[in-house]
């Protein structure tokens, strides 16, 4: 890319709202755009690149009517070298524009995502998961030669080993009715109003991703304020999904058409008010609670008792130590001592005995101390 271009990219992304990074679409080709970026913006980079699909004539149904199938120029390389080249070039710029925490997704299909997983390894980033999104209206195999083709495959990755990226594990649970989210997705592809139509009734884009599966990527793995750069935008699925989430999102399309076929789609969109925004925190975000803060709170007392599931028993000593016969320790090393266990969670173990003889889980007061901490004024 020419350094008018760039400069010129770097013109536009200075005149956009917010500091220039958020909300907006940069029209422009997405390395010189991505190089115009400061180093550590984003939180998140989701990237739907060219399949190079590598057709070698046009597709009919068994009527001969035409499908309209991928076949722009956007997505032919000249070969596989060049298609390597243009992926190892834009993910260098991910890599960069990603914050030390944060996480990337990619998705593909037969034809190209081997060679991104390649690639994703090679320049340092970590694979936390592929998740297969399984189409349940996928386009027939008309020629009747190969299995249709009735999935693409996503890689979500880390920025490194050490990133400590963003995943809302019981959020994603809840969401799907308390059963925990696999990494085979059933979705159907983008069809009826969701997609976009031209002037003549045509697909304004061939390969428009569904919002549902934006919707939980971006549920998931990003925060409400988070930054989500999308290096090949098209018409800005991306963008609604981070919308109406309360995400900020930096588009890059190098199609006019796209672009603005993206920017009033978004126009249209309304976002969640923030008090919806809100996701059930992993029990690895809320803060520790020591089972001696209890003590100290006045919910147990040093001398009290404690009792397992087997009914064996417990006193508590001031320290935050429990005693069962010669055995003293903390709760979790107790616990798993009368338990026979080789570990052991004392919060979800034991159960309090007050001086009425009322029982309660120890958790219930972890939770109450949890409360208190979360309405302290400047938390």
């Amino acid at each position: 890319m020419k350094r008018q271009a760039k400069s010129k990219i770097k013109a536009r992304i200075a005149e956009a709202p917010t500091d220039g990074l958020r909300d907006t679409i940069i029209e422009g080709d997405c390395i010189a755009a991505l190089k115009a970026l400061p180093d550590a913006c984003a939180d998140l980079v989701f990237a739907d690149p060219p399949y190079n699909l590598q057709l070698g004539g046009g597709l009919t149904r068994p009527d001969q009517s035409v499908v309209d199938g991928v076949d722009d120029d956007w997505d032919k390389f000249d070969d596989f070298k060049s298609y390597d080249d243009f992926t190892r070039a834009w993910l260098a710029e991910c890599r960069r524009i990603l914050k030390p925490d944060g996480a990337i997704w990619v998705i593909g299909s037969y034809h190209n995502v081997f060679r991104l997983g390649v690639a994703l390894q090679d320049m340092g980033f970590w694979i936390l998961n592929d998740v297969v999104w399984r189409k349940t209206n996928p386009m027939p195999n008309f020629k009747g030669t190969r299995f249709t083709n009735a999935h693409e495959t996503l890689i979500w990755a880390g920025r490194s080993k050490e990133s400590k990226y963003t995943f809302h594990y019981d959020a994603l649970k809840l969401f799907n009715d308390d059963l925990q989210m696999r990494s085979d997705w059933t979705l159907p592809l983008c069809t009826g109003a969701e997609r976009l139509k031209d002037r003549e009734g045509r697909k304004a884009h061939p390969t428009q991703k569904p919002e549902a599966l934006l919707h939980r990527i971006v549920l998931g793995t990003t925060r409400p304020g988070d930054l989500i750069v999308d290096p090949f935008f098209g018409t800005g699925t991306t963008g609604v999904a981070a919308k109406r989430l309360g995400r900020h999102y930096l588009g890059i399309e190098r199609d006019a058409d796209y672009a603005k076929a993206a920017r009033a789609r978004l126009a249209k969109v309304e976002p969640a008010a923030a008090e919806d925004l809100m996701v059930t925190k992993s029990k690895r975000e809320e803060p520790r609670v020591p089972f001696g803060n209890v003590i100290e709170a006045g919910f147990i007392a040093p001398g009290d008792t404690l009792i397992s599931p087997n009914g064996k028993k417990a006193r508590v000593r001031a320290d935050g130590s429990l005693a069962s016969g010669d055995v003293t320790g903390s709760i979790h090393r107790v616990g798993a001592y009368v338990s026979n266990a080789p570990s052991c969670n004392g919060w979800t173990f034991w159960t309090h005995v007050d001086r009425k003889g009322r029982e309660t889980s120890i958790d219930i007061f972890r939770r109450e101390i949890r409360k208190q901490m979360s309405s302290a004024p400047g938390v």
